[in-house]
Parts: C-alpha cells; sequence; structure tokens
C-alpha cells in the first residue's frame, strides 16, 4: 500500500499520519442514491484553542479515473510548485462533489470526495478541494500560496460515527520511496472530533 506522511513545514518532520487521501488503493464502495450530510466539532489547537461546529455534505463520490488524473499530475511533474499549481487545475475542474462550512461561514465546495472500507465495517473518507485566500495575501504573493489546499480525513464506525482531522494550507508531493507526503505550512492538522450523520 502506498503510505502517506505529513509534515508541519520544510525543516520538522512530524509523526506519520497514514492518510488515504488521493493514493487510497482499496476499493471504492459503490454507489450513493442520496447526498450524504454529516456535522462534527473542530478544534484547532494552532493560534490558542478555538472551537467550532463543521458541517459537510457529500452529494457524489469521486471516480477512479478522477483520482487517478489527479495521482498522475503528481507523479509526472517533479517540480513540487508546479505539481501543485497543476494539480489545484486538475481538482478545481472536477464536479462539484459537495460542500463544506462552519455555522459562521458559508459553504465552500469540495471538488473531491473518495471512501473506502475499514475492517471493522466502518469506511475511511477523504475530502479536498482549494483553500480560500484572500485579497491581501494574494496581491502580497505571499510563500502561503504554495499551500492550495484543504484536505478533511475521516474514519467512520458502522454508525457513521467518528473522528478525523482538517489539514489547512497543504500542498503535496510525492517522495523518493513513492509516499505521498502532506505538507502544511506551519501548522498542525485541526481535530475534528464527534463527527455523526445528519439525517
Amino acid at each position: 500500500m502506498t503510505m502517506c506522511r505529513f509534515r508541519a513545514d520544510r525543516t520538522t518532520l512530524v509523526p506519520v499520519i497514514v492518510l488515504a487521501a488521493i493514493l487510497a488503493v482499496l476499493p471504492p464502495i459503490a454507489g450513493q442514491s442520496r447526498p450524504e450530510k454529516f456535522t462534527g466539532f473542530a478544534i484547532n489547537l494552532n493560534s490558542g484553542p478555538s472551537t467550532a461546529t463543521v458541517d459537510f455534505t457529500i452529494e457524489r463520490w469521486s471516480t477512479d479515473a478522477e483520482r487517478m488524473a489527479l495521482l498522475t499530475v503528481l507523479k509526472e511533474e517533479k517540480n513540487t510548485n508546479r505539481a501543485n499549481e497543476q494539480l489545484l487545475k486538475a481538482l478545481l475542474k472536477m464536479p462539484k462533489a459537495g460542500y463544506i462550512r462552519t455555522t459562521q461561514s458559508l459553504a465552500w465546495d469540495l471538488h473531491y470526495a473518495h471512501q473506502t472500507p475499514l475492517e471493522n465495517g466502518g469506511r475511511r473518507i477523504v475530502l479536498a478541494t482549494d483553500r480560500p485566500i484572500g485579497f491581501r495575501e494574494a496581491a502580497n504573493n505571499a510563500r502561503t500560496m504554495d499551500y492550495p489546499f484543504t484536505l478533511v480525513e475521516i474514519r467512520l464506525d458502522r454508525e457513521d460515527r467518528g473522528q478525523g482531522k482538517i489539514l489547512l494550507g497543504t500542498r503535496l508531493e510525492i517522495d523518493k520511496n513513492n509516499t505521498l507526503v502532506l505538507e502544511n505550512y506551519g501548522q498542525q492538522p485541526v481535530r475534528f472530533n464527534e463527527i455523526r450523520p445528519v439525517k
């Protein structure tokens, strides 16, 4: 299985997080007849503890062809910045997969949603989209512009309850060991707890 690790910045490695992300190799769970809605409790410890309720809806599952198209971009382009620019363009061309929002924000479109079964009868869900970028950040062409993705990794049990992580300001690369590296811009993943379905 292709593994994945996460690092907070270019110089500091943190413990490995095994994400399905774009390189999930288990067969997807087939079929979706209606949107699936979830809510959870996010805890951000990066700049003083802050919390928020996060809701997300999955309207369709990304196909194997879409997953492979994204993976191909990372494998073929060796320059990390160019690979992420091309990956972002490819991701945004994909049909909307759903949306995510907090109770204080407008909905933000998801462009990738993939699920794989877990041994305990649950499932692992990975969501991906672009990161909201403010006018000042874009105008200043800040280094953070090189970290354009938001990724969400969730593990649910048989009752669709569980927990996960939200990675904000992330870029991706494949290292020499064929490992997917998720690099966050100077911060740890946001904890995503108490996830449950909304009927």
